[in-house]
């Protein structure tokens, strides 16, 4: 059964940091496309960061360039955000998603994606 979980979410006050994970279980993430997406209350859900594993090409939403760094642990079987420099606007659910038709391109649309994660919740607040 193809599973993907994240953790690491949780309050932290602007400025802070948070390191997500997403850990897979079913099938090994080094064969697929990886993508961490946000949605915020009221919003559409967006695309943040996403990983092509031929390669290890990676795109950066315009919001969270130079502060976010995605990564990926193939002996894990794991894929990791790093958040620094949290803002209130970082306030949202946070989804890792992978697809095996993206190993070798790097997508931050939701339309890609066919497996998703439950999400984990991360607040910046003071």
């Amino acid at each position: 059964q193809l599973q993907l979980v994240e953790s690491g979410g949780g309050l932290v006050q602007p400025g802070g940091s948070l390191r997500l994970s997403c850990a897979a279980s079913g099938f090994t993430l080094g064969y697929y496309g990886i993508g961490w997406f946000r949605q915020a209350p009221g919003k559409e859900r967006e695309g943040v960061s996403c990983l092509s594993s031929s390669d290890g090409n990676t795109r950066y939403a315009d919001s969270v360039k130079g502060r976010f760094t995605i990564s990926r642990d193939n002996a894990k079987n794991a894929v990791y955000l790093q958040m620094n420099s949290l803002k209130p606007e970082d306030t949202a659910v946070y989804y890792c998603a992978a697809e095996p038709l993206l190993f070798r391109r790097c997508v931050l649309s939701t339309q890609e994606y066919e497996s998703w994660g439950q999400g984990t919740q991360v607040t910046v607040s003071s």
